[in-house]
C-alpha cells in the first residue's frame, strides 16, 4: 500500500518543504504497514498461535456439538476419533484432543467466549474459518441427522465468526453434497440409513459439491470447481493458520472436489 506515504509526502511537503516530504513519506509508511497487517488478518498473532488457537476450538466445539442434545452418542465419538486418526497426531497432541473434547462436552462455560477469542485469533481469514465450520457441520451429522440443539449452536458460531447466513447455508448444503456423494465414506461411523446411489444421484450430488446447477456453463462449472480448490488448498490454509496436522483433511476435500469435477467433465463429454 502507498496511501498513506503519499499522502503524508504531499502534506509534509506543503508545511515543511523537502524535509517535511521526508518524514510525512516516513508516518505515512507507518500508516500503510499498519493497515495492511489489518486488512491481511495478520494482526498480532503468529501462525503458531492461529494454529494452537485452531487446534483448540476444533474440539472444544466438536465436543460442545457432541452434547448439544443432551447426550454423546458413540456415533460422535468415534467421529471425533476418526478426526484425530486422519490427523496422525502424536500421543501427547491425541490426549490434549481428548481433553479439549471432554471439556467441551462437560464445562458449563459459555461457548460464545472462546468463540470470540478463536475469532481474535484467525482474523480475517475466511477461509479458515469455513473449514472449522466444516468440520463442524460434519460433526453435527455423525449421527445420521443434525438436530435443532447443533443447528443453533451452528449458528451461533458463524454469527460470532463473522460468516453470512447466506454463506453458512452454501457451505452446509455442499457438506450434505459431499455426504452423499462420498456414500459410505464419511457414513462408516456415523447413523442412519445407509443409502444407494445410482449414477445420475451421484451426478447430482457432484453438481451440489461444486454449488452449481446442472444447466450450468462449462466455464461457470471450472470456475466454481477453481474457487473451491483454491479455498481448500492444503498448503494456502497451513500458510493462514491450518494445524499442519489438519493436512489430511484438507486433502481429503481436494480429492472429493476433483472427483465430483471429473464426473460432470465425463458425464458432458
Amino acid at each position: 500500500m502507498i496511501f498513506g506515504k503519499l499522502l503524508g509526502g504531499l502534506f509534509g511537503f506543503s508545511w515543511l518543504g523537502f524535509w517535511g516530504a521526508v518524514i510525512g513519506i516516513y508516518v505515512g509508511h507507518l500508516f500503510d504497514k499498519g493497515l495492511a497487517q489489518h486488512f491481511s488478518g495478520a494482526g498480532s498473532s503468529s501462525q503458531a498461535e492461529t494454529q494452537k488457537a485452531f487446534f483448540r476450538m476444533t474440539f472444544l466445539m466438536m465436543g460442545r456439538m457432541a452434547k448439544a442434545d443432551g447426550r454423546v452418542s458413540q456415533t460422535e465419538i468415534k467421529w471425533a476419533e476418526y478426526v484425530m486418526g486422519r490427523m496422525n497426531l502424536s500421543a501427547e497432541m491425541r490426549r490434549q484432543a481428548i481433553e479439549l473434547f471432554n471439556h467441551g462436552k462437560d464445562a458449563n462455560d459459555d461457548i460464545a467466549d472462546e468463540l470470540k477469542n478463536f475469532r481474535s485469533k484467525v482474523g480475517r481469514h475466511a477461509t479458515l474459518i469455513q473449514m472449522f465450520l466444516e468440520i463442524q457441520i460434519q460433526a453435527g451429522y455423525a449421527d445420521g441427522e443434525l438436530n435443532q440443539q447443533e443447528l443453533e449452536l451452528l449458528q451461533l458460531a458463524r454469527n460470532i465468526l463473522g460468516i453470512s447466513l447466506f454463506r453458512f447455508e452454501a457451505i452446509h448444503q455442499r457438506i450434505r453434497a459431499e455426504r452423499a456423494f462420498a456414500s459410505g465414506d464419511y457414513q462408516q461411523y456415523g447413523g442412519g440409513p445407509q443409502r444407494q446411489y445410482s449414477t445420475q444421484d451421484k451426478l447430482q450430488e457432484a453438481y451440489r459439491v461444486l454449488g452449481v446447477e446442472p444447466d450450468s456453463t462449462e466455464a461457470e462449472v471450472k470456475k466454481a470447481y477453481r474457487r473451491l480448490m483454491s479455498q481448500h488448498h492444503p498448503d494456502k490454509l497451513v500458510a493462514k493458520g491450518l494445524p499442519e496436522e489438519m493436512m489430511k483433511l484438507a486433502k481429503e476435500k481436494t480429492q472429493e472436489i476433483s472427483a465430483a469435477y471429473e464426473l460432470i467433465k465425463e458425464a458432458r463429454a
